[in-house]
């Protein structure tokens, strides 16, 4: 009984408390501001972007297409500096 007793709570701490990590957010492009959408078509000329999220750390990520049809992402932070471009 006891063995089972601890296998549970170690199962517990392991499994957590079933909080997820904090998730990115979708907005949409007309609430980005204003001076992220600019670098964002600054640092990706000819994209068109079509969706947009707020990170939990506080950056925008920015998605659209190419005129190629590919697929190009950039992570934007608050103060413009550009983190990432996919």
């Amino acid at each position: 009984m006891r063995a089972t007793t601890t296998a549970v709570l170690l199962l517990g701490l392991l499994a957590g408390c079933g909080e997820r990590a904090p998730q990115k957010t979708r907005m949409e492009l007309k609430d980005v501001p204003p001076d992220i959408l600019k670098v964002a078509k600054e640092k990706l000329p000819g994209v068109t972007f079509d969706s947009a999220y707020k990170e939990p750390n506080g950056s925008y990520e920015l998605r659209g297409k190419a005129k190629t049809g590919k697929v190009q992402e950039i992570d934007i932070r608050p103060d413009g500096t550009v983190e990432e471009i996919e």
